[in-house]
């Protein structure tokens, strides 16, 4: 099982979109989810927290379609536990 694949499966919504929008735009994401979970693209959950994300300004617009750090960024347990190295 990929890093990836352990952290979309084990790490809330909120937490996996905090690190892995920094780098992708939401369609790449839906794909990742659509891969490992699923349920979150089909109940809408994940467009529902991508955009209580940018509400919250843990997100922020970027140039283009990827989102940067927001002004209330911080990085999720799993990062600063370093579960997954």
């Amino acid at each position: 099982m990929s890093i990836v694949e352990q952290i979309v499966k084990n790490e809330t919504v909120e937490d996996v979109l905090t690190v892995f929008a920094l780098g992708s735009a939401i369609p790449s994401l839906d794909r990742m989810f659509g891969r490992y979970r699923y349920e979150v693209i089909q109940s809408g959950e994940l467009l529902k927290t991508y955009a209580r994300l940018f509400e919250e300004g843990v997100l922020a617009c970027g140039d283009g379609p990827i989102a940067i750090k927001g002004p209330n960024w911080s990085p999720p347990k799993f990062m600063i536990e370093n579960r997954y190295t």
